[in-house]
């Protein structure tokens, strides 16, 4: 038994059927399968159970880095696969990834209501502080099929060896859920920590199944998780970056409605700015997210700008980044 599955769940009974299906269907199988339950109420947990999984109950919906942290816990095997319960594998997505022997990996995750589109591939992250999942709602092609070291992954569908979590530590649960990943990335690159990106492992998700994309609690949280990210990792040097960054993102929720969750946010994120704010964050950036953010421009350009960042890299130009 080398790998266990962690699949954090909060309802969404049908979605992890499909899942769990997948697992079973795996040419590396997972030797066990820790469905941890956030408080679900549609029969999510008794589904897995019948399925053969072993059920952690939360007691409440305490979010999706709390949940994961307990199944890391609980795990006992060299690999830790972390996978959200709306989320269907390919048979051989866990090999694949497996064989890369990276201290983590993931794959090519599509849309699942339309399959041509990425949902995904690995995270980059700007110098303001939002981050891009590379290729997100565009369609597939050359540029998103080559393998690349990468420092962050998505925890949708990833491997990881459990050694990193010694060196690096577990997600910060402050987060609960949104940019967790995101800053466990960020440590991954203060110790000079790479994994990779597998274009050959292929997976299909129905990202933000449980609420939605722009859900008021998503909006609230995403919003205040980027100003801790900020208090942890960013210096001050960079603000006019973060400050166009945060202005930018909360327009596009405003867009969607929903102006008032990213100012309330805001407001949690900036009232705890001080107590999060790390003395030791240095004198600038790690060098990766200067390339991360190189990266952003270049597959932006070649794919077609978002609106979001064609107005970020008018705002705050390309200097640090020729």
């Amino acid at each position: 038994m080398s790998i266990t599955a962690i699949v954090p769940v909060w309802n969404g009974r049908d979605l992890l059927a499909r899942l769990l299906s997948s697992l079973e269907r795996q040419t590396e199988t997972a030797g066990e399968v820790l469905v941890v339950d956030n408080g679900s109420t549609d029969g999510a947990p008794e589904l897995a159970r019948e399925r053969g999984a072993r059920v952690i109950a939360m007691g409440a919906n305490r979010g999706f880095a709390p949940a994961v942290n307990r199944g890391i816990r609980e795990s006992r095997t060299e690999w830790v696969a972390v996978l959200n319960s709306d989320v269907e594998l390919a048979p051989d997505y866990l090999a694949i990834l497996r064989a890369a022997e990276a201290p983590f990996a993931t794959g090519k995750i599509f849309m699942a209501e339309s399959p041509k589109q990425l949902d995904g591939t690995f995270d980059l992250l700007s110098r303001g502080g939002v981050a891009w999942r590379a290729g997100h709602g565009k369609p597939d092609g050359p540029a998103f099929s080559v393998r690349r070291a990468i420092w962050s992954a998505p925890w949708t569908a990833a491997l990881f060896h459990r050694d990193l979590f010694d060196r690096v530590g577990v997600l910060d649960e402050r987060f609960e859920s949104y940019y967790e990943d995101v800053e466990f990335g960020m440590r991954c690159a203060r110790s000079g920590i790479s994994g990779l990106y597998v274009p050959e492992a292929v997976a299909w998700h129905r990202g933000s199944a449980a609420l939605g994309r722009w859900h008021a609690r998503v909006v609230r949280l995403t919003a205040r998780n980027q100003c801790y990210l900020a208090a942890l990792h960013y210096p001050l040097g960079e603000v006019w970056p973060v400050i166009m960054a945060q202005c930018l993102w909360g327009l596009v929720a405003m867009r969607h409605g929903r102006g008032l969750a990213w100012l309330r946010g805001k407001w949690e994120g900036m009232r705890s700015f001080s107590v999060l704010r790390r003395v030791d964050t240095g004198p600038g950036l790690p060098a990766g997210i200067y390339e991360s953010e190189r990266l952003i421009y270049e597959l932006q350009e070649l794919t077609g700008f978002d609106s979001f960042w064609r107005f970020y890299f008018l705002l705050v130009g390309r200097n640090r980044l020729q």
